[in-house]
């Protein structure tokens, strides 16, 4: 059994010191065995491991600690590490924000983070309203487009990391996506580490004057990143600041100068195929495309901003939503079979 495991079940707040060793006896007994509760308070009695403590008292610590109805598996055995270029690797998360109140009401807010693993330099970072990938793809964007572009992004198993549209974008970029193993934070640590300085420095600072809005919140937090946080030397960097050591070796760094194309690798995806009236239907919207795409299998790429086709990777088209209420007024050619009305009318035959 891994030394660290048993280090951190040692660690847990028991209420005295007979339950502590119960505790650590049962993780110890769990150890690559499935078993109930019950056989485990029998084979304490049976080795005199406890006296006087009823079986709903070992239940209920058990319970607390997570001990409880399945197998035990060692905390794995970790090792620091840091990269010693910058945009070798970049750790990404998001963190639950302070509350706001805007018009009367309170909002929750969510900060959304990369740091560079070898400079601590947060590339970006800004509060949403929502844990949406919008939010993320606005982060990673603005991110390259300031700070380059990294071999590697580490981020958890949370939604908005495994969404498609940040696997295409990692993918054209030459970018190798990571995720961790679930519910392990400790593998984050340095992204953890800038969200608990974001706890202790920057959030106080909000105390005595509360943001009035996401705006304001987001403008005062990047005026802190800069003058504070990226210009403050670092523990771990050896007295330097995280901006003097992206900048020493900011000649290695590989900048992303398209923002345009940039745009284009983050938009959502989807195929669909051309009905025979030069329409397709898109999150129930029926959208109409040139009428060569007739009968073929299209690329959709699509934002907020509208909805687009794509062939070879090139951007042809824009989609047009269709309206039926607008349709009924298109002016239309008559077909040259359409019966023309006599003049005079029926009262002339």
């Amino acid at each position: 059994m891994s030394s660290a495991f048993l280090d951190n079940v040692s660690s847990f707040h028991y209420p005295n010191k007979q339950l502590k060793k119960v505790g650590i006896f049962h993780t110890v007994y769990l150890t690559g065995i499935c078993s109930p509760v019950t056989v485990f308070y029998q084979h304490l009695i049976e080795q005199g491991e406890i006296q006087s403590i009823s079986y709903f008292t070992i239940y209920r610590l058990l319970k607390k600690y997570n001990l409880v109805g399945k197998e035990i598996l060692p905390i794995p055995e970790r090792k620091r590490f840091a990269y010693d270029q910058v945009n070798e690797l970049w750790q990404g998360d998001l963190s639950h924000g302070p509350l706001i109140r805007v018009n009367g009401k309170t909002q929750k807010t969510f900060l959304i983070a990369y740091i560079d693993d070898c400079s601590r330099v947060v590339p970006y970072a800004q509060f949403f309203s929502s844990e949406k990938f919008d939010g993320l793809r606005i982060v990673t964007k603005e991110a390259l487009l300031r700070y380059g572009k990294p071999k590697r992004i580490y981020s958890d198993n949370g939604k908005i990391y495994r969404a498609e549209p940040l696997q295409y974008a990692c993918a054209e970029l030459g970018i190798t996506l990571i995720h961790t193993q679930p519910y392990d934070p400790q593998s984050k640590g340095k992204i953890e580490r800038f969200f608990r300085t974001v706890q202790t420095r920057f959030y106080p600072l909000l105390e005595m004057n509360s943001p009035k809005s996401l705006e304001e919140l987001n403008e005062r937090f990047w005026k802190w990143l800069e003058e504070d946080y990226h210009r403050k030397p670092h523990a771990s960097l050896n007295g330097k600041t995280p901006h003097e050591v992206f900048q020493s070796q900011v000649h290695l760094v590989s900048f992303v100068e398209d923002s345009d194309w940039l745009d284009s690798i983050f938009l959502k995806r989807e195929y669909r195929k051309v009905k025979a009236d030069g329409t397709v239907t898109l999150n129930k919207q029926l959208y109409e495309v040139p009428p060569r795409f007739i009968g073929q299998s299209i690329e959709l790429r699509y934002d907020e901003q509208g909805v687009y086709v794509y062939e070879d990777g090139q951007r042809v088209a824009e989609a047009v939503l269709v309206r039926f209420e607008d349709n009924a007024y298109v002016k239309r050619h008559r077909s040259p079979f359409a019966t023309v009305p006599v003049e005079g009318g029926e009262n002339d035959v």
